[in-house]
């Protein structure tokens, strides 16, 4: 049976309303509402933008376009569902931690054969050809001519201008017929506007070796190692270069992770866009370099998708910028290989970073069942206000997540945490957003109430390997003319807030006591990019340098974002399910329960020893040849975002600690 949900635009109008209980939202499954001509128009799938009202269309798509699109599948018992990933998240339920077979799921709750079969007629029938079934019966892939999806779902394939370029999209409410209108969930894929995901570090690119990037020095191997005497002191104080980039002992020893402890038996899984062919010879290069296990046989497995296919609208690898991606899988691999060098890395690359693909890679995650970690340092802003031409202001902010969109997602984290599994988001690194998009919001997934968002820091390791301090993350930069700093620039920080769309779930009830709505993040990790981990990578390096003459080869810079705090996450997850429990599973209801224990969680506060560090960059890029540039990069000024006691929005309830890894492997 499927239940009716307030729909997403009625939140945004009217701002959160309401309390959800565990894992619920304000927006969800949507009904398909039976309509005129027999058919059933299909709630909230017309693009939420074009809501708005505001945005030109430019024409209509032509008609032997070819377009692509995946139909989602309604499974079976949606109220039974949710209760389930309620009872089995919960440590105060006695069917805590019972999850489900991946078997037992489909008898269950998954869509039937009957149900493909019915709905690949259909879509055949309307002229279109079948690529795909997704895993569990999720989807329906299918492509066809802009004509035939337009006849197909009762609309018509326009272009419209969207922040200042063409895009196609239907232009109005999708419809099926009446035949399979209970079968049909959402579809996926027929615009890419407001759909497009980013990698949280890295700039757009061409396939192949990306372009070669090198930290200058002088730079610390640990935390206020060297000092910048030659350059002027800031607000009085002679600040520490950066650090080089930590290392995995480091990070280990900074977090608490035990020595006997490498996660051996657990698997983690990474999804991103597109596969670099370099990720395991990189990621044992890394390893070794640094003291660490390279990769074992079998450690690391490849599943990703083809990449995606050059002839439909939009183009997925030029649009997603192809290499830009290759930079983001090195550091999720390496990072949870950091942190768990016996954990096994599943790799799922999706075909492009469209949601539409990205959603794919996660129900092949759910359906193999073997990782019961997933680490995922993308997102996407959920509304943009930034595009006055469109009539997107903060007084009139567009939504670009719409409901079909979330109906997927929801359906695999829902899957997932009756199985066992955890979803990890990075929490963004545009701050509250309002920089990036011109509105005041959480990205999305991070902010579904099913998934754990992880929330970013700067972090202090001693010359020991041990926490010397850590804060928010939030950057501003300056510039020195030789004498004084000056130009103060925001850069990034952690990405947080309170969603207007999602109803605060009840895992956050008595720990929030803030705002309204899901509140992100729920944990945090180091994410700063001036205390960041140090990876490496195969790259194209245009001029001679630290790690070799020009051309394509190995070498190593230090990175950072919620793109790493995420995977590092991911690690100690399997850190603290190594002999013990067994799987997490989804983690929210656990970590608020163990919010404000003693000794569980470190509570990052707005102190540090200094108000920022000296980073020293090459002019060229590659060498000093052509002279350094020198900056500051301040802590904790993260927009509009602060770090305080308890929770907060930069940081969730903490960062990870020794005392946390035993908390968790015992229950």
């Amino acid at each position: 049976m499927r239940t009716t949900r307030v729909s997403v635009l009625a939140i945004v109008a009217a701002g959160a309303a309401g309390i959800a209980t565990v894992g619920s939202a304000m927006v969800g499954l949507s009904p398909a509402n039976a309509s005129q001509s027999g058919r059933h128009e299909l709630a909230g799938s017309r693009p939420a933008w074009q809501t708005h009202g505001a945005f030109q269309k430019t024409g209509t798509l032509p008609a032997a376009t070819r377009v692509a699109a995946k139909v989602w599948l309604s499974g079976h018992d949606s109220s039974g569902l949710a209760a389930l990933v309620a009872d089995v998240s919960d440590p105060a339920s006695a069917s805590y931690g019972q999850y489900l077979t991946h078997d037992e799921y489909v008898a269950r709750f998954a869509p039937t054969q009957a149900q493909v079969a019915q709905v690949e007629d259909w879509l055949k029938g309307a002229g279109l050809t079948v690529t795909a079934v997704g895993a569990d019966n999720h989807f329906v892939a299918v492509s066809g001519s802009a004509s035939a999806v337009s006849d197909a779902f009762g609309t018509t394939m326009s272009t419209y201008r969207f922040q200042g370029k063409s895009v196609p999209a239907p232009d109005s409410q999708l419809s099926v017929p009446n035949s399979v209108g209970s079968s049909v969930l959402a579809v996926t894929g027929l615009t890419p506007a407001g759909h497009k995901v980013s990698p949280h570090q890295s700039e757009p690119a061409d396939l192949g070796a990306p372009s070669g990037f090198v930290n200058a020095t002088p730079c610390s191997d640990y935390y206020g190692q060297k000092a910048a005497t030659g350059l002027p002191k800031f607000h009085g104080k002679t600040l520490p270069y950066a650090v080089c980039g930590y290392t995995p002992s480091q990070l280990r020893g900074a977090y608490g992770i035990p020595t006997n402890k490498t996660g051996a038996g657990q698997t983690v899984a990474i999804t991103d866009a597109f596969d670099s062919s370099s990720l395991a010879a990189d990621a044992s290069t890394y390893a070794t370099r640094h003291g660490d296990p390279a990769l074992k046989d079998g450690q690391f497995s490849d599943v990703s998708f083809p990449e995606g296919a050059t002839d439909v609208t939009p183009t997925p690898i030029e649009d997603c910028g192809g290499n830009g991606w290759y930079g983001e899988q090195a550091l999720d691999v390496e990072a949870v290989h950091a942190m768990a060098t016996g954990a096994n890395i599943q790799y799922v690359g999706a075909a492009s970073c469209y949601d539409d693909d990205l959603l794919a890679a996660l129900s092949k995650v759910v359906q193999l069942n073997q990782a019961s970690i997933v680490t995922n340092s993308w997102g996407e802003p959920t509304v943009i206000a930034n595009d006055p031409a469109d009539g997107c202001t903060t007084k009139t902010p567009c939504l670009t997540l719409d409901q079909g969109t979330i109906d997927a997602y929801q359906s695999i984290f829902q899957q997932g945490a009756v199985q066992g599994i955890g979803f990890y988001f990075s929490s963004g690194d545009d701050g509250d957003e309002k920089a990036n998009a011109g509105y005041i919001h959480p990205d999305y997934p991070s902010g579904d109430p099913y998934v754990t968002a992880v929330g970013g820091t700067a972090l202090g390791v001693t010359q020991a390997n041990s926490r010397q301090f850590e804060t928010g993350w939030g950057t501003t930069k300056y510039t020195t003319n030789g004498s004084s700093w000056s130009g103060a620039t925001w850069l990034y920080g952690a990405g947080g807030g309170f969603s207007q769309i999602f109803a605060r779930p009840s895992y956050q009830r008595g720990v929030v006591t803030s705002g309204s709505g899901r509140a992100v993040p729920d944990i945090a990790m180091d994410a700063d990019p001036t205390t960041g981990m140090r990876v490496g990578e195969t790259q194209d390096f245009e001029d001679a340098s630290v790690w070799g003459p020009a051309g394509v080869h190995y070498g190593e810079y230090r990175i950072g974002g919620t793109s790493l705090a995420s995977p590092l996450m991911a690690g100690a997850q399997a850190i603290a399910q190594q002999g013990s429990r067994g799987r997490i599973g989804f983690a929210n209801p656990l970590i608020y329960r163990l919010a404000g224990k003693a000794g569980v969680f470190y509570d990052p506060t707005s102190y540090s020893p200094d108000a920022g560090n000296i980073r020293s960059d090459y002019a060229n890029g590659y060498n000093a040849d052509d002279g350094l540039l020198a900056s500051v990069r301040t802590f904790d000024e993260d927009s509009s975002l602060t770090t305080t006691r308890g929770w907060d929005d930069v940081t969730g309830v903490g960062t990870v600690t020794g005392g946390y890894l035993k908390e968790v492997g015992r229950r």
